[in-house]
């Protein structure tokens, strides 16, 4: 599984995911669980949903001579 989530990428869905989980805390509601995908993809550093379009957000090597 090839990496496709760089770092900006990660933080922000780091702090997307906790805070999805917080205020699905917040009200009691089960939809603060949908928190754990950003979470999971973070950590994982690959996400399913950028294979079709063949996205990547990590830093790409320069050229070497």
């Amino acid at each position: 599984m090839k990496t496709n989530v760089g770092s900006t990428d990660r933080i922000l869905r780091i702090v997307l995911g906790v805070v999805i989980i917080a205020v699905g805390f917040y009200y009691q509601s089960w939809w603060g669980v949908i928190g754990i995908v950003p979470l999971a993809t973070a950590f994982m550093r690959w996400c399913p949903a950028y294979l079709p379009f063949g996205i990547s957000t990590c830093k790409t090597d320069s050229v070497k001579k």
